[in-house]
């Protein structure tokens, strides 16, 4: 298996654990008293706990970080996680579920485009495609197509943008880190650290404990980051080791696609034929980003072969 689609595999085993979380989001949100940003700061925490805890036992050499590191911790766990999913609950706020996500999946544009100029990427028709079709299937598996949908105020748009525009960061960031630090996990670990204290700053005692004694609730949260937050995250993060940044964007567009069809088999949801051709599109793009990458391989296996030297009998 070449590392690309090593990276490729381990994306989109990312994005299908990480679909989940959104269940689970929602099912808290409805049954329990607590605000979303409460929600995020509490399951940053937890991740970050959860996962510090399990290097210290099994690979205390990923905890070590120097003073060096910090300012790329305070970007990465500031502004690609903490500010993220900030702008995240606001978007949901101000446009509504449907708009939201879409508004989020803009990301993959944003980090297409900044991929070039700072981690020197290629910039390509067919990742412009797939862009245009991810996008496009995001609005149908939402529900965004209807002129009902937009009808928000401009600082709902341009909130939404930024909640793409923050994960691009994240996702760039991420890539970065890969030539940085040796594991994936220490990058994890310490960006939802640095996240849960950048949130935890939006937070009081009194909205920290809104949920009391609901202990299932608290049972659930935990759950939510210990399982399918910090396995998605953290396999996002290490198909960064493997793939361009705008790859692994595309392939996250999945995400939405994925909880859709979750929500089917948990919540017996169902889907319509407009979800229906937004899923197909949101694959399509991820297949036709895959086949540049093959593309690529064989026209370079080709070189190596015709530069070898023919030898005689």
């Amino acid at each position: 298996m070449t590392s690309r689609n090593k990276g490729i595999l381990i994306a989109l085993s990312g994005t299908t654990v990480w679909a989940t979380t959104a269940i689970f989001i929602s099912y808290l949100l409805k049954h329990y008293t607590i605000q979303p940003l409460t929600l995020s700061f509490w399951r940053d925490l937890l991740i970050a706990l959860g996962l510090l805890s399990i290097l210290r036992v099994w690979r205390p050499k990923d905890l070590k970080i120097t003073r060096r590191d910090v300012p790329f911790f305070l970007v990465y766990g500031f502004v690609g996680l903490a500010v993220f999913n900030g702008l995240w609950a606001t978007s949901v706020k101000f446009n509504g579920a449907a708009v939201a996500t879409v508004l989020a999946y803009s990301s993959p544009a944003f980090t297409v485009l900044l991929a070039k100029p700072i981690l020197k990427e290629s910039f390509t028709g067919r990742k412009l495609i797939a862009v245009a079709m991810s996008l496009a299937g995001c609005v149908f598996v939402a529900k965004a197509y209807s002129a009902e949908a937009w009808q928000v105020n401009p600082i709902g748009i341009v909130v939404g943008l930024g909640t793409g525009f923050a994960f691009s960061l994240y996702t760039l960031a991420g890539r970065w880190s890969s030539r940085q630090f040796p594991s994936p996990w220490t990058v994890t670990a310490y960006g939802f650290l640095f996240a849960a204290i950048g949130l935890g700053l939006t937070q009081t005692p009194q909205t920290l404990f809104t949920m009391r004694t609901a202990w299932d609730g608290w049972l659930i949260l935990i759950i939510l980051a210990i399982g399918p937050s910090l396995t998605g995250f953290g396999l996002y993060t290490l198909s960064l080791r493997y793939l361009e940044a705008g790859v692994a964007g595309l392939i996250n567009t999945l995400e939405p696609a994925i909880t859709a069809i979750l929500a089917i088999a948990i919540l017996h949801e169902s889907l319509d034929m407009k979800q229906l051709l937004g899923t197909g599109l949101i694959l399509l793009a991820v297949v036709l980003v895959q086949t540049e990458g093959r593309e690529k391989e064989q026209t370079s296996k080709s070189k190596v072969a015709e530069a070898m030297p023919v030898g005689s009998d």
